[in-house]
């Protein structure tokens, strides 16, 4: 631990919202250069190590305060995500640590020495984050710039209070997907971002018109607070349902709309996971792709008790998307339905089998295309990747490729149109 020996450090410590802040070893050893450099090489490599993390460049200094002020998540910064300003005392306290904030921006240690100017003109080696995507990386480096113009302690209070509106703090304001990490603790989850998350919009998927119209307006309804429901998106393999997911989240992201994907081996962590985001201004899709349950296996109660049927109410700024082959998701056998020695109240288990996927209250289709539509998609795709193919030639090689890559879907005409640009 560093110890505390300048003037700074000491404002670092009457910060009231910002306590606890990441990185504030490394801010404390900065600030500490300026009474005493035997630090310089440690406090370096450390400004270094978060760069390398984040993929930063530029002033490093200022970079990584800005990452302080973007992650910390506190009765300031969460009140203001997506709401912007608020009136009342709150302000006053924000003002505070903001003031102590700008001093740190504007903060250089008066020793001299050639390797810490380095860190003012950071040139980074091009890789990207570890740690958050470049979206978000670029997002952070321009709050840095506009807070370093800083005209006064208000102007900066203005403009970190803007970025919170546009973009939200922490990881749930800075990402928009994210994935469960298993912890020690069987009954504590960790919601890790998903860095690299794909770009495809609904305008991407070619037909399912209908299909696209039911999940957006479902959505749009949960993000205006109107009534919306859990959503299954069932049918054929290879057919747009994952993307479709994928693509709600992309469109409405600007939104406030967040995912979180969850598999049911992890569904014990639910009722954690609803804990941690439920009073936060965002709304949240869990979603669980390829839902299928086998006979032995009982993770669907945790769901279906999230679903309906607890005692608590699922938070209002969450729903369940899920996708499936299955409509009723969990497999049935003939002798559900028939009579057995050992089995007297048979009605009983298939309602109960059928009770999970009764709970989703927007079912949505999803079925393989016909030979028309499946060319109407081979045909927009080699239009949108400029495949240079006669018409002719292109339907005559996708209906062929069909056959031995698991018929119709949207699926096999992607992977086609990419075996064609793998080709030329």
């Amino acid at each position: 631990m560093y110890s505390i020996k300048s003037y700074k450090n000491l404002k670092i410590n009457e910060l009231i919202l910002y306590r606890d802040f990441k990185f504030e070893d490394t801010v404390r050893a900065f600030c500490a250069l300026d009474k005493n450099s035997s630090n310089i090489g440690e406090t370096i490599s450390g400004l270094l190590e978060i760069a390398g993390e984040y993929g930063l460049y530029g002033n490093l200094w200022q970079n990584i305060l800005s990452l302080v002020l973007a992650y910390h998540e506190n009765v300031y910064s969460k009140a203001t995500e997506i709401i912007g300003k608020t009136s009342g005392s709150i302000n006053t306290f924000a003002l505070h640590d903001f003031k102590i904030f700008k001093e740190l921006f504007d903060f250089i240690p008066s020793i001299d020495n050639l390797l810490l100017k380095e860190i003012y003109d950071y040139q980074g080696d091009g890789r990207e984050s570890k740690l958050v995507n470049t979206r978000v990386r670029d997002r952070i480096l321009k709050l840095s710039k506009q807070l370093a113009s800083a005209k006064s302690d208000e102007d900066f209070k203005d403009i970190v209070t803007e970025f919170y509106k546009e973009y939200g703090v922490g990881k749930f304001g800075l990402n928009k997907a994210f994935r469960i990490e298993e912890s020690n603790d069987l009954n504590s989850a960790n919601i890790i971002p998903i860095t690299r998350v794909e770009h495809v919009y609904l305008d991407d998927i070619i037909g399912y018109e209908n299909q696209k119209r039911k999940l957006a307006q479902n959505t749009e309804n949960f993000i205006k607070g109107r009534p919306a429901n859990n959503c299954l998106l069932y049918g054929d393999a290879g057919t747009g349902k994952s993307s479709s997911v994928k693509a709600i989240v992309n469109e409405y992201y600007d939104k406030g709309l967040r995912i979180i994907e969850i598999y049911k081996h992890q569904f014990r962590y639910l009722s954690d996971i609803l804990e941690q985001i439920k009073d936060r201004n965002y709304k949240f899709i869990i979603y669980m792709d390829d839902l299928s349950f086998e006979e032995s296996e009982l993770e669907y109660k945790y769901l279906k008790a999230i679903l309906e049927g607890g005692f608590g109410r699922r938070p209002e700024n969450v729903l369940i998307y899920a996708t499936s082959n299955r409509r009723h998701l969990i497999r049935e056998s003939f002798r559900d339905k028939t009579e057995t020695d050992d089995e007297l109240h048979r009605r009983d288990t298939v309602e109960e089998k059928l009770s999970l996927s009764a709970r989703f209250g927007e079912k949505i289709y999803y079925s393989s295309p016909d030979k028309k539509e499946f060319n109407n998609i081979v045909l927009s795709l080699a239009k949108k990747y400029n495949i240079n193919m006669e018409k002719e030639e292109i339907l005559a090689r996708a209906n062929m490729w069909e056959l031995s890559h698991g018929g119709m879907s949207g699926r096999s005409a992607t992977q086609f149109i990419i075996y064609l640009q793998g080709r030329e």
